[in-house]
């Protein structure tokens, strides 16, 4: 035990090199009081460590990855909101489906909203046509407007055979809505569905609710 403890003393905690008794500062004495002792406090429930805040918690849930070096580019005039008509999905799952069975470069959506099934549910998912203030390949017309100036969000989920969107979902939808309205200066009524636009698709669903996510942008605005 004595040559372990010798060995540490020489080797330290990160350096290799010893260092002699004469370079060490004199002790600190502390003088003896006559306080009385007292019984140690035993802490039965210790609170937990604070854990690091999640970035998706930042600016009212918004990823920093939104957040572009070169700043918003292109003239966004419209947004325009979709379901993904599955039970499940992420941004990688219909980037892939976009790619090997659309036949597009890659995902056509600029922002997909996660429910929790491939996806943590109301996590933004940021596509890389955001990052690249690249047109949507989301809401085809015949002038073609709603790609070029529509930024294109994805809700994963089929709200037209099954449920609603989760609360989650409804609430990061409000906050990434109201940040694009003020980032983009894009009117309340350029706040589109895609059934909306084209009238050939019942996306994002009827159990969508449009007045709802208004009704979120309307309070938000008053806080």
């Amino acid at each position: 035990m004595l040559v372990v403890c010798v060995v540490l003393i020489q080797a330290g905690c990160t350096s290799t090199t010893s260092r002699s008794a004469s370079h060490l500062p004199d002790p600190l004495l502390i003088p003896r009081t006559r306080a009385p002792l007292r019984r140690a406090t035993i802490v039965r429930n210790p609170r937990r460590p604070v854990r690091a805040p999640d970035p998706y918690s930042m600016r009212r849930g918004l990823p920093t990855s939104i957040d572009l070096p070169g700043g918003i580019r292109r003239p966004w005039q419209y947004i325009v909101i979709h379901h993904s008509a599955s039970d499940s999905g992420s941004a990688r799952e219909f980037d892939r489906y976009h790619r090997t069975v659309r036949g597009w470069n890659e995902l056509g959506y600029h922002f997909v909203l996660g429910n929790g099934r491939g996806a943590p549910d109301g996590q933004i998912q940021v596509g890389p046509r955001w990052v690249k203030q690249k047109h949507g390949a989301h809401c085809k017309t015949p002038d073609n407007r709603y790609n070029d100036y529509g930024i294109g969000i994805c809700l994963v989920g089929n709200f037209q055979s099954g449920g609603r969107p989760s609360e989650a979902q409804m609430r990061s939808l409000a906050n990434l809505v109201s940040y694009l309205m003020r980032t983009c200066n894009i009117p309340r009524q350029n706040l589109l569905t895609h059934g909306a636009v084209t009238h050939k698709t019942e996306c994002p669903g009827q159990n969508f609710s449009l007045a709802d996510l208004n009704a979120r942008l309307g309070a938000m605005a008053y806080r």
